[in-house]
């Protein structure tokens, strides 16, 4: 073996690591937010986490990168610890399919059929047509597919560089005296564990010893050690993400580390102590890649079944080894992590969207009840969500800008454009909640007060106004076309509720019975509200043009008026909101002229 096979070694490695890479990152962006959502929805019991995390893993052909999305999941308070440990054990299941794949290129045959399924026989042929998919595809889908294709290629290319590189090894006596090394099972999880560490793939380490394995030098006793150290080696990636996160994220990490550990120190005393008793005589035969990926499952699948029933005492393990403080913080925010899977940070943003949308309706709400009865509590409050909604705004746009520079699909694209505009909508409607509270500590301070007239007036206003915050709302959060469509109704109801609040205002100028002061408030209040309808409006315009992409804000507005289910559903509410009739005396006079 000459330094020009050193140098094919390590292009082998770095071809193999870049592909793999590929590979995994473009199987992330396509499976997108549905990872993360099925994530939350079926982690209920440890047996259901643990598929789940054999699954995902499996798709997404990366440990590492679950763990780490665990990580900034549970950072971001999406996910309690408890629903994690399941993940992380499925997921050392899942990650043993890349061996197995690998294990294909040792198979020997002279049949057309079997070398067929050996990768680098096809893999040039997945190459052609993944970079066809790449060149010629207009759909951002097919081109994801397409760098899916080339990753896999690049990698197996890797692999073949690799076990070339290598081959000279078997002829070499000084190869086979370093070897001789690995004997010691201690040094074998040494140096599993570090090179591991050092690439941050298990996978890829198991693939560099199952090339290793084809020099032929490669005994059972020599590798099941280094396969039990690369598990631990792959924890690295977990514990590097867990700096400067939450408590309760690091402990994720710590429950990673953990389970491996511990799987490895119960093997070594089983493995070896069974052999001090009974001649175990394969350790020292020699071990394929096939057999190398065997041993890889075995171990991964009898830790997990070992350790799947003590879930619970590995989670207050994880507790005991990271404590917790008893300071909380004020509300979680999404983490920097879960940018490693866009689809998943984008779900994850429309969720604090959610968030924010709750703080702005509740600050809405809180001002209006100033109007009738004023608390300087009630205030704090207000400002303490306006200080709130500030930051989602901030934090949310910042986030938000990360994310497209991730290379996006399309449709995440135009979901990440939909998500700042609403970002904007929430943020004004708390502005205008400020407003709101401003005029209610003008009428406080100044002792001004409405007629009772007036009171009903804005009430029935009022009612249509959390009626049409809880459906643009529930819209954005549901994503769902058809309560979207049903709020551009109730916003021109509004509309003609303040235009008719106003136009009897007038009456009562003109009758001298309402001052100028008074005037100028209920002004302010009813555009403020106005402004909050038509940012509700705004939000439900973002869902239907997310739902049918040839739709946009503008045509969708002016077209949707002169729809029949439009002018069924403004009468409905027309009849739903009716401000009270004027009571008139003798002389056609508004018997309550004073406002």
């Amino acid at each position: 073996m000459d330094i020009f096979s050193v140098f094919t070694l390590c292009g082998g490695l770095a071809f193999f690591l870049f592909g793999m890479n590929i590979m995994s990152s473009s199987l992330e962006k396509m499976a997108g937010g549905k990872l993360e959502r099925t994530l939350k929805r079926m982690t209920s019991n440890p047996m259901k986490s643990l598929l789940l995390g054999a699954g995902i893993t499996i798709a997404i052909q990366s440990s590492s990168a679950m763990t780490v999305m665990l990580v900034g999941l549970v950072n971001s308070g999406v996910m309690e610890l408890g629903q994690t440990v399941g993940v992380i054990m499925g997921s050392n299941i899942g990650t043993t399919l890349t061996a197995w794949i690998l294990s294909l290129s040792g198979i020997e045959s002279d049949n057309v059929w079997v070398n067929l399924i050996k990768p680098e026989s096809f893999s040039p042929l997945v190459a052609l047509v993944g970079i066809l998919l790449i060149m010629i595809s207009k759909k951002q889908k097919r081109r994801d597919i397409g760098r899916i294709f080339m990753g896999f290629s690049i990698l197996m290319y890797g692999m073949e560089l690799m076990a070339a590189s290598v081959s000279p090894l078997k002829d070499m006596p000084e190869f086979a005296t370093i070897l001789t090394a690995f004997n010691n099972p201690m040094l074998g999880v040494l140096v599993g564990a570090v090179f591991t560490g050092i690439i941050q793939s298990s996978a890829a380490s198991v693939g560099i010893l199952q090339a290793l394995a084809i020099t032929g030098s490669i005994t059972y006793g020599m590798a099941i050690p280094v396969i039990m150290g690369q598990n631990i080696g792959t924890c690295v990636t977990a514990i590097l993400s867990s700096i400067g996160v939450s408590r309760n994220a690091k402990r994720v990490a710590a429950v990673h580390i953990s389970f491996n550990i511990i799987g490895t120190v119960i093997c070594l005393i089983l493995l070896y102590g069974v052999g001090s008793v009974v001649d175990l005589s394969f350790m020292d035969k020699t071990a394929g890649a096939v057999s190398i990926a065997l041993c890889h499952t075995i171990f991964n699948v009898f830790t997990t079944v070992m350790l799947l029933p003590a879930a619970k005492q590995l989670e207050k393990l994880a507790c005991v080894l990271v404590k917790t403080d008893t300071k909380k913080d004020q509300f979680a925010f999404l983490d920097p992590l879960l940018l490693r899977t866009p689809g998943a940070a984008i779900n994850e943003s429309v969720a604090m969207v959610g968030e924010m949308s709750k703080v702005a309706r509740e600050n809405v709400l809180l001002a209006v009840e100033q109007l009738e009865s004023y608390s300087s509590a009630r205030e704090a409050r207000i400002m303490e969500n306006e200080d709130k909604l500030d930051i989602y705004e901030d934090r949310l746009g910042d986030y938000l800008v990360q994310i497209s520079r991730h290379g996006l699909s399309g449709e995440s694209s135009r979901q990440v454009s939909r998500i700042l505009h609403s970002i904007g909508d929430f943020e004004r409607m708390g502005d205008h909640a400020l407003n709101v509270q401003e005029s209610a500590q003008e009428l406080h301070d100044k002792q001004l007060a409405f007629s009772d007239a007036a009171r009903r007036e804005l009430k029935v206003l009022m009612g249509a106004l959390e009626d049409i915050m809880d459906q643009a709302m529930g819209c954005f959060a549901s994503n769902d076309m058809e309560a979207a469509v049903r709020v551009e109704p109730l916003e021109e109801t509004i509309d003609r509720l303040i235009e008719e609040i106003r136009l009897r205002h007038i009456d009562r100028l003109q009758c001298g019975a309402c001052t100028i002061q008074l005037g100028f408030v209920l002004n302010d209040l009813l555009t403020n509200f106005e402004r909050i309808s038509d940012h509700c409006s705004n939000i439900a315009v973002s869902v239907i043009e997310m739902s049918r992409r040839d739709v946009d804000a503008h045509t969708y507005l002016h077209n949707i008026k002169h729809d029949s289910n439009f002018v069924r559903d403004l009468q409905i509410d027309m009849g739903r909101y009716t401000l009270p009739a004027v009571e008139r005396g003798p002389s056609g006079q508004d018997k309550e002229c004073m406002i």
